[in-house]
């Protein structure tokens, strides 16, 4: 799950990158709000933002109604600020904000929050998704198969089997799992959605995950 983070705190910022990334995100650092906006605009495809209200440049709050009514009005936003007031949550929600933590807070929970919203915005109630043959759970990504054993795959099986399994039934293609695998600003090693998908097929069957030539990978609903 890509997601973009926007947080000018020259030690909280990548201390933030680094703990997603060990949840098993996939996030982009910005510092301003031009930097956000020219992101969000591109070509790259983003599942949720995490904005810091408060930045040099203006508050991140004033994004919200650009994001809703001309960019991405699907996409799920969390804000980070120190104004731990009633007033300022409810200006955020309105504003189209879909949740809202204050600092200081536990990563874990900062990571468990952003699950729910993206569960919410793909109609899940529980953080279990299912395919033919096996589920995963999310929050603990662990793999379980019919047969009752369990696989807990390391970080770049488990965000490509997360990908898919959030769709399925429906293709996604090889550039768009390379973007969930690497960030936009890295360049993807030739060779790497094929080598997760074989250690994946070795662990869960040569049929949980399909290619389909020349289009992507998918996994049976």
């Amino acid at each position: 799950m890509r997601v973009l983070l926007l947080e000018d705190d020259p030690m909280l910022g990548p201390n933030l990158l680094k703990g997603l990334a060990l949840e098993g995100f996939t996030p982009e650092l910005v510092t301003t709000l031009e930097q956000a906006r020219q992101a969000l605009s591109g070509t790259h495809h983003f599942d949720a933002v995490v904005f810091d209200v408060s930045l040099p440049d203006g508050s991140a709050i004033t994004l919200l109604p650009w994001l809703r009514q001309q960019c991405r009005s699907d996409i799920p936003v969390l804000l980070l600020t120190a104004r731990n007031n009633a007033s300022a949550k409810v200006e955020a929600l309105d504003l189209g904000a879909d949740d809202y933590v204050a600092k200081p807070f536990d990563l874990k929970e900062l990571a468990a929050r952003l699950r729910a919203i993206l569960r919410r915005r793909h109609g899940q109630t529980d953080s279990v998704l299912r395919a033919k043959g096996f589920t995963l759970n999310v929050a603990g990504g662990l793999l379980t198969l019919e047969n009752g054993e369990t696989y807990r795959p390391p970080a770049q099986e488990l965000k490509l089997i997360t990908l898919l399994m959030q769709r399925p039934g429906k293709v996604v293609s090889k550039e768009r799992i390379e973007e969930e695998l690497y960030g936009w600003s890295d360049g993807a090693e030739s060779n790497i959605v094929e080598v997760a998908v074989y250690n994946l097929r070795r662990r869960l069957g040569k049929q949980a995950i399909i290619t389909l030539r020349g289009v992507g990978y998918m996994v049976a609903p």
